[in-house]
């Protein structure tokens, strides 16, 4: 039986939260979904271990037939290279992407931008097709990447839509602080959906997973970067998000113990923010 705990806010630790307004009626087993009272952050409270999340996506969510290998997806991963490129140049960098899947984001900064690349993946099928297609990659989490003792250490680490998914995202981001380079990058992509335009009605962005630990973590602009400065980068380029589908935040690593200042969002304004967007979603149901 899996074990569940309970978490403070991943940002600032503080304890106390709001729910979600609404949230039970787009979760599964109405389960809630909360809001840091300190800093505005949105994330699931209670969650499994970070081997049983990493399973539940390696088994249940892969396993049934999940891919990356659509235009949607490809369109998105090569948005988010060229923006990596633009900013802080791929060519003969060293790339390690956390969560590499089938290893369509490894061909495009490989083949169109000239990186050298590097997967930690923890699905073995995944790791095999990566193997099969000439890509060197570690299989398991981030967390036992770095614990592996014979660690690459990385000009540029990526994590793209692999953020939101996992136990803890701080531990992921110091875990992904101790692959990088002094004065080296990591590169977060997400959706970009909180405290923007509705893009989306609110049933497609909350869904109803069988387990809602598997998308712990919702970001804005405010806590992605804020996110960023507790794990010892200081953000250094944002994309637009206001206007766009994706949230994509450059951090630079900086020495450790270095004081970087962030904000979050108004609690407040987060929870109106979903009270209209329900509002709003009952006109597309």
């Amino acid at each position: 039986m899996s074990t569940v705990s309970e978490f403070p806010c991943d940002l600032c630790g503080e304890i106390q939260t709001v729910e979600v307004p609404y949230s039970k009626l787009y979760t599964l087993n109405n389960d809630s979904i909360h809001i840091c009272v300190n800093c505005g952050f949105v994330y699931v409270k209670y969650r499994r271990s970070a081997e049983e999340i990493a399973r539940t996506w390696s088994e249940d969510i892969y396993g049934k037939g999940y891919t990356a290998r659509i235009p949607l997806v490809k369109a998105r991963q090569m948005y988010v290279a060229d923006f990596i490129d633009v900013n802080v140049n791929l060519k003969d960098k060293f790339l390690v992407d956390i969560g590499a899947g089938e290893g369509q984001f490894l061909e495009i900064a490989r083949d169109e931008y000239g990186a050298n690349v590097f997967g930690i993946e923890p699905s073995l099928t995944n790791c095999n097709n990566l193997h099969s297609n000439g890509f060197d990659c570690f299989h398991g989490t981030i967390e036992k990447y770095a614990a592996d003792g014979n660690i690459k250490h990385a000009d540029i680490v990526t994590i793209m839509w692999t953020l939101e998914n996992c136990m803890s995202c701080t531990g992921m981001m110091k875990t992904a602080y101790s692959v990088v380079k002094e004065s080296g990058y990591v590169a977060v992509a997400t959706g970009s959906r909180l405290l923007v335009p509705f893009k989306k009605p609110l049933h497609y962005y909350l869904g109803k997973f069988s387990q809602l630990d598997t998308h712990s973590f919702r970001f804005s602009a405010n806590t992605l970067q804020g996110l960023l400065a507790v794990s010892g980068f200081k953000p250094v380029f944002i994309n637009r998000y206001i206007d766009t589908d994706w949230l994509v935040a450059i951090g630079q690593k900086q020495p450790e113990g270095t004081k970087i200042d962030w904000k979050g969002d108004d609690y407040i304004k987060v929870a109106d923010f979903f009270e209209r967007w329900h509002h709003e979603t009952i006109h597309y149901r």
